[in-house]
């Protein structure tokens, strides 16, 4: 009996096994009505490696210039800064062209220097000039021997000096500028045998165009002598010129 229940519970398991197979099918339920609610999100990953670089963009062509802002403020001087080296000595320049000859500055001269001839006659009427007619020194030609006077050409300061030989008689006589006298001198005859002498000098100043001369003072005082051992004389020259900024004087 046994050994029939083996095929009987055999075939009976394969007859259940269709029927569930079957009917499972049937349950199906199809998958546009099985759509559930989303699901929460998942968890961020992890960040990715860098990219690769990417390629350079193309050059952009250029704007217009745009318009010049305002001036700004000026800005605080800045400190000095520090003395630099002094530099290596440069070499000599060039000679320079000789420059245009200049006139030469010559000093203002004036002077002379005259004597009574021998056995000139005297004496004077008062008021003339002594004629002092021997010229030994006028190279400016300021002395007149014919009229025994100076005449000044250079202004400025004078020295004038009169040496008179006096023989057997007495003299008075005045330096005179113009019609003033500047110095007076005078020598009474005390009835000596020799000759005797007076002389005399006085600094001036002189304007162009003054005269200097001699004058006889006195008619009975006129003992002016002059021979071959012994001269009466007349001199004068410039000491200084009143001419200033000039290159050149006449």
């Amino acid at each position: 009996m046994t050994s029939l229940l083996h095929p009987l519970l055999f075939f009976l398991l394969i007859l259940l096994q269709v029927h569930l197979s079957n009917q499972s099918e049937d349950n199906l339920i199809p998958p546009s009505l099985c759509t559930g609610h989303p699901g929460t999100p998942g968890s961020s990953g992890a960040p990715g490696g860098p990219g690769l670089p990417g390629r350079d963009g193309r050059d952009g062509r250029d704007a217009a210039a745009g318009e010049a802002g305002p001036k700004g403020d000026a800005g605080n001087p800045g400190e000095a800064g520090i003395r630099g080296l002094v530099g290596d000595r440069g070499d000599p320049g060039a000679k320079g062209e000789g420059g245009k000859a200049g006139e030469c500055a010559v000093a203002p001269k004036s002077a002379f220097s005259a004597k009574l001839s021998e056995g000139r006659a005297l004496p004077l009427a008062v008021g003339e000039a002594v004629g002092f007619d021997q010229v030994t020194v006028n190279e400016q030609g300021d002395y007149d021997a014919g009229t025994g006077r100076f005449t000044c050409k250079v202004p400025g300061l004078y020295y004038f000096a009169v040496h008179a030989t006096v023989y057997r008689a007495s003299l008075q006589f005045d330096l005179m500028k113009n019609a003033h006298a500047a110095a007076s001198y005078f020598q009474f005859f005390g009835n000596w045998a020799k000759p005797a002498a007076l002389s005399g000098g006085s600094l001036l100043h002189l304007a162009p165009g003054d005269q200097v001369w001699v004058r006889m003072a006195l008619s009975e005082y006129s003992g002016f002598y002059s021979s071959a051992k012994t001269d009466s004389t007349f001199t004068g020259f410039l000491v200084y010129s009143d001419w200033k900024n000039s290159a050149v004087f006449a």
